[in-house]
C-alpha cells in the first residue's frame, strides 16, 4: 500500500511535467479499489465522549470562518493548504478534517490520504452536521 501511495504522489508531481493524465488515473483508480464505502469518513453520531477526546479536529475553513466558530480544540488549517502542510497532521490517532458541510474537507482528506495518512477522515457533513446530531459536545 506505501508502494502505491508513493506512486501516487509521485504521478501527481509529476503531472505538470510529464502531463501522463492515463498513469495518474490509473494510480489513483488502483488507490480507491481499495477503498470501502466508509472508508475515510466518521459521522458527527459517532463522536461520543471517548471518540472526541482522543481525536484531532482539522477545521479546514477559512480563517474567517474559524474565527466566528469552530469545535472546541480544533486547529485550523484551510483545505487547499492541507498537502502542503501534512507534516502538521499526526501521523497517529484519528485526524477528522471538517469544513460547514464535508464538501471542501473531503477533498483535503483524500489528498491527504493519499499522500499516505491513513488516519485521517472527513467528518460527514461538517461541522453544521456536528452542531445537529453529534453524540457528544464538550460543555
Amino acid at each position: 500500500m506505501k508502494q502505491l501511495i508513493a506512486m501516487l504522489v509521485a504521478a501527481t508531481l509529476a503531472l505538470p511535467a510529464f502531463a501522463d493524465e492515463e498513469a495518474v488515473a490509473e494510480a489513483i483508480t488502483d488507490y480507491m479499489d481499495f477503498a470501502t464505502y466508509e472508508a475515510g469518513i466518521i459521522l458527527p453520531q459517532q463522536l461520543d465522549r471517548d471518540v472526541f477526546e482522543a481525536a484531532t479536529f482539522v477545521d479546514t475553513r477559512s480563517a474567517d470562518q474559524f474565527e466566528a466558530g469552530h469545535i472546541p480544540g480544533a486547529t485550523h488549517i484551510e483545505w487547499r493548504e492541507v498537502p502542503g502542510r501534512i507534516d502538521e497532521l499526526p501521523e497517529s490517532g484519528l485526524v477528522i478534517l471538517y469544513c460547514n458541510t464535508g464538501s471542501l474537507s473531503a477533498q483535503a482528506a483524500f489528498s491527504a490520504r493519499l499522500m499516505g495518512r491513513e488516519n485521517v477522515v472527513v467528518l460527514q457533513s461538517g461541522i453544521i452536521g456536528w452542531q445537529e446530531t453529534a453524540a457528544y459536545k464538550p460543555e
